[in-house]
């Protein structure tokens, strides 16, 4: 079957040839013979009835510095012109990633929008492990200082982070005692009216946050991120480094316990972390790691993302 395929992410010119999934899911796709498209956002529109984007055909490769060679913009009814559209911009998860969601979920019964925008608007990667709180760590979701402070206390040592962030950024650690407590919790409150989410404080970590890549609700590998040395936080956008890694009991068991839910939420391509046996965030948005762990492990997830693709239609 040849497909034609619209991406919705950030700007192509910029990817990272060697760790972006977003670009392996395009070169998978164009070594199939598949048609692809993309743009941005904010050249997505819904006019009269029908859902448009402002796209540019492209071809990607391997070459630093120039990973996609990207055509004049011509208008896509998203509709009649494409079978497939990939929604993969990165957060912030914000009233603008909210209405992309909401126009591209008017596409629904027409195009195969993947992952699954009404799903993944209403599946916050912080939010959605709160539905299986027995393989979470403690956690709290708040805004008052009172109630933070209280969970602070109970649990000593803590991770304070934005609820709707991503790639590490605002991650604190705080400590019993620790004096700038109630300076973070001012400034997150500053920011913007949102909660904040508090976790306990996972010392498994020193070890590694690992990211498990599942399809369609199966995990199909996974890659571990060890944090710097004198650094909290594992992501690899701030410098954690990652390296093999095996699929465990306990992971095979959190794999079982939200699989089936990822599944029938449409949510096809996603990444979740784990530190030592507690799940930690289900993230559906854009989720990375796929170029590592075929680098590691030779699974190759973006041809099976495609398999999976090729037998929903």
């Amino acid at each position: 079957m040849s497909l034609r395929i619209a991406v919705q992410m950030d700007p192509v010119e910029q990817v990272n040839i060697h760790g972006d999934t977003t670009f392996a899911l395009m070169e998978a796709a164009q070594a199939r013979g598949y048609t692809l498209w993309t743009y941005q956002p904010h050249h997505l529109s819904w006019r009269e009835g029908r859902v448009m984007a402002r796209a540019q055909s492209v071809t990607v490769q391997r070459v630093e510095g120039e990973p996609a060679i990207v055509g004049e913009r011509v208008e896509l009814d998203l509709a009649t012109d494409v079978d497939v559209v990939l929604m993969r911009q990165d957060p912030p998860f914000d009233m603008a990633y909210l209405t992309a969601a909401h126009i591209l979920e008017l596409l629904k019964g027409q195009t195969l929008v993947l992952n699954d925008p009404e799903w993944v608007r209403s599946s916050p990667e912080k939010l959605l492990p709160l539905l299986f709180p027995e393989i979470i760590p403690p956690t709290m979701i708040a805004r008052s200082a009172e109630d933070l402070k209280a969970f602070r206390d109970q649990y000593k040592d803590i991770i304070l982070k934005p609820l709707y962030g991503n790639g590490g950024a605002g991650v604190f650690r705080l400590k019993e005692g620790d004096s700038n407590f109630n300076a973070l919790v001012e400034m997150f409150q500053e920011r913007n009216r949102e909660p904040i989410i508090a976790q306990a404080f996972l010392p498994a970590v020193s070890a590694g946050d690992k990211r498990i890549i599942l399809i369609d609700g199966e995990p199909v590998g996974a890659i571990n991120r060890v944090p710097q040395k004198g650094e909290t936080r594992s992501n690899m956008h701030v410098g954690g480094v990652a390296e093999v890694s095996d699929l465990t009991p306990s992971d095979k068991a959190i794999c079982a316990a939200i699989g089936p839910e990822l599944k029938k939420r449409g949510l096809v391509l996603v990444g979740i972390d784990v530190i030592g046996d507690k799940l930690t965030e289900i993230n559906s948005t854009s989720p990375t790691g796929v170029q590592e762990l075929k680098r590691f492990s030779g699974v190759d997830t973006a041809q099976i993302f495609w398999d999976c693709v090729n037998h929903k239609l």
